[in-house]
């Protein structure tokens, strides 16, 4: 789980990255947490990102939310490779 976390991590900062310069963040906190998997549910992931930017970034209020959408499509994409 902890490579899964690691390319999420990488996705979520690659997006932000590519939407802003790293001169407009001053911190970032991103949270992955992995849930028990069941039958129903399959994996149950939870992807969290703060950021915590620049005054003067004109940055939409929506980006860590993009972020974490980013981190877990990759996350899909791992468990996909680790299933085949």
């Amino acid at each position: 789980m902890e490579n899964i976390s690691e390319a999420a991590a990488v996705a979520a900062e690659d997006y932000i990255f590519s939407k802003i310069s790293k001169k407009e963040v001053l911190d970032l906190e991103l949270r992955v947490e992995f849930h028990e998997a069941n039958e129903e549910n399959g994996l149950d992931v939870d992807v969290e990102v703060e950021l915590f930017l620049d005054e003067l970034s004109t940055a939409d209020d929506s980006l860590a939310d993009e972020a974490a959408q980013a981190a877990l499509e990759e996350i899909d994409r791992q468990v996909e490779k680790l299933s085949e």
